[in-house]
């Protein structure tokens, strides 16, 4: 069953929704939908890891995990 939900969203954002949806040959309400569904999904740990752990000269990148061990990432 869906949930009707109102929701108000600022002109320019409508508008690149609008331009996304009709490139894409889809609904702005699928657009909403699947980004929501990727944001809000219950995927969270176990997910692979993107992205390098390891950006420049020391530095960790953005999508290094902070909560595990790299090497059980790795040698798992």
């Amino acid at each position: 069953m869906a949930i009707r939900t109102t929701v108000d969203i600022p002109e320019p954002l409508h508008e690149r929704l609008r331009h996304r949806a009709e490139c894409s040959g889809t609904s702005i309400r699928a657009l909403v939908i699947r980004a929501l569904d990727q944001v809000y999904s219950e995927a969270g740990k176990g997910a692979y890891v993107t992205g390098p752990l390891i950006t420049g000269p020391g530095k960790l990148g953005r999508n290094f995990p902070k909560d595990e061990n790299p090497h059980d990432l790795v040698f798992s």
